[in-house]
């Protein structure tokens, strides 16, 4: 899918944005000649509201847009973004006073507005889409890089388990990396065990789609960063199964991974100076005679053992190995990101993306990404009280304590127990819109990769 704005041109009709406040003087002055026609159909400039302005000749000379109340935007992200399905195909320029952050926000959802998913509809036409021509003085690159990598991540969690396995993610790493000249290397099946994941292994070795270890690697100058996501390709709950109300959404399971593609996509399509490591461990955590049992002691990479009291807990068992892994190369900055845990949700529902970290620096310039990427975060505590809580005695630690409350918290502070050295970033992620919203259809969503792009200069100290 390519995501593009139009070239600037004297053809481009206007698309005239109002707070309700300017509504009367634009009637008085360049709106004019269509006072009457808006005033008729009871335009009052709500955040999202279209009327299409017409011409002497009976076709659109443009349109207006209402940008609503402050407390109305507040409320809806991507508000505008409401008003493009009304707008006929053709090159649009946005006319009206907003701010550089305002005009940001408005181009960036236009460009997000323009994802289709339609892989199983192929005798679907597609519709021409209205284009927007950049608005001065912004970035063009760095949005529709942003928009690419969320079409990316959206496209990979959308897929159906059939289609999106561990070798269908794997072939996803590898043509990323091929549009962009990085490397790719998988340890696959029995090869895990030779190489010391055995926790990746456990968990996939139940599936007839063998389990592996993604890695992705790009650039040789700056600093390390490296991204951590889980890609379970399809989650059963193993011998503890879920219902089918649970596994119904369980093929965004590896929405990390997704992410983490997604965010690799953005920073290699800026060319950032960074060494950027993509490490993914691709499982379907299924039924079989030789799956991982409750009560089960593993062994890990790092050399921790682990009880599983629940193999429905399996994403925090094969991001361990990987994040294990990952701090032998020494990054500067190790970021994970997973669809990990039910009590995320509950804590904030789908539209917030909670993340973990020990350093305030790296919180305070994920917080100021977030607020410039539109892309809403929400800081949780590792919560040190909570530690033996995840020491089940009989092992170093356990994949599920029965402690009833604080489940994500508990299950970043299992991961922590992993990652000696880099400084450390976890996201408990949904990936998932249920219903559809401005710029945001139902369906598959990236949480976290903007805020992490927008921040990564002040975090990596670019």
């Amino acid at each position: 899918m390519t995501l593009a704005f139009a070239d600037p041109s004297p053809t481009a009709r206007s698309l005239h944005v109002l707070r309700p406040e300017e509504l009367s003087a634009f009637l008085a002055g360049p709106g004019a000649s269509w006072s009457a026609w808006l005033q008729a159909t009871g335009f009052d400039a709500a955040l999202g509201e279209l009327r299409l302005l017409p011409a002497p000749d009976g076709g659109i000379a443009g349109a207006v847009a209402g940008y609503g109340t402050a407390q109305a935007r507040r409320r809806i992200r991507f508000g505008l973004a409401k008003a493009l399905p009304g707008l006929p195909s053709g090159d649009w320029a946005l006319s009206g006073k907003l701010s550089r952050e305002e005009a940001t926000e408005a181009a960036l959802a236009w460009l997000l507005s323009g994802y289709r998913f339609d892989r199983y509809r192929p005798n679907r036409k597609p519709s021409a889409l209205p284009r927007l021509v950049c608005p001065e003085g912004l970035d063009p690159d760095r949005l529709i890089a942003m928009a690419e990598g969320e079409a990316l991540t959206r496209d990979l969690i959308n897929t159906p388990a059939e289609d999106m396995g561990p070798a269908e993610l794997e072939a996803a790493a590898s043509a990323l990396a091929g549009q962009f000249g990085a490397t790719v290397e998988a340890i696959r099946g029995e090869d895990l065990l030779a190489r010391n994941f055995p926790m990746i292994h456990a968990v996939g070795r139940a599936s007839p789609r063998m389990p592996r270890l993604i890695d992705l690697r790009w650039g040789t100058k700056g600093p390390k960063l490296t991204l951590v996501g889980k890609g379970v390709c399809f989650d059963t709950g193993g011998l503890n199964l879920k219902p089918s109300v649970g596994m119904n959404l369980m093929k965004k399971d590896m929405g990390g991974a997704a992410t983490v593609l997604g965010l690799a996509r953005m920073i290699m399509a800026l060319g950032l100076p960074v060494r950027l490591r993509v490490l993914v461990p691709a499982v379907e955590n299924m039924v079989a005679g030789n799956a991982i049992k409750p009560k089960d002691i593993l062994s890990s990479r790092k050399g921790l053992t682990v009880e599983v009291n629940d193999t429905d807990a399996e994403g925090r068992l094969v991001l361990a190995d990987a994040l294990a892994y990952a701090c032998e190369d020494s990054p500067e900055v190790l970021v994970s990101m997973a669809t990990l845990t039910g009590a995320a949700r509950v804590a904030v529902g789908p539209d917030l993306a909670p993340y973990y970290t020990d350093d305030p620096g790296l919180a305070s310039a994920l917080e100021a990404g977030a607020k410039a990427g539109f892309d809403p975060v929400w800081r949780m505590p590792f919560h040190d009280p909570y530690e033996a809580v995840i020491e089940p005695g009989i092992a170093d630690l356990d994949n599920a304590p029965g402690f009833g409350f604080a489940g994500s918290i508990t299950a970043a502070l299992f991961l922590r127990r992993f990652v000696d050295g880099p400084r450390y970033l976890h996201f408990d992620i949904y990936g998932h819109t249920p219903a559809d919203q401005p710029a945001r259809p139902k369906g598959a969503s990236g949480q976290g990769a903007r805020a992490v792009l927008e921040g990564l200069a002040e975090m990596m100290k670019l």
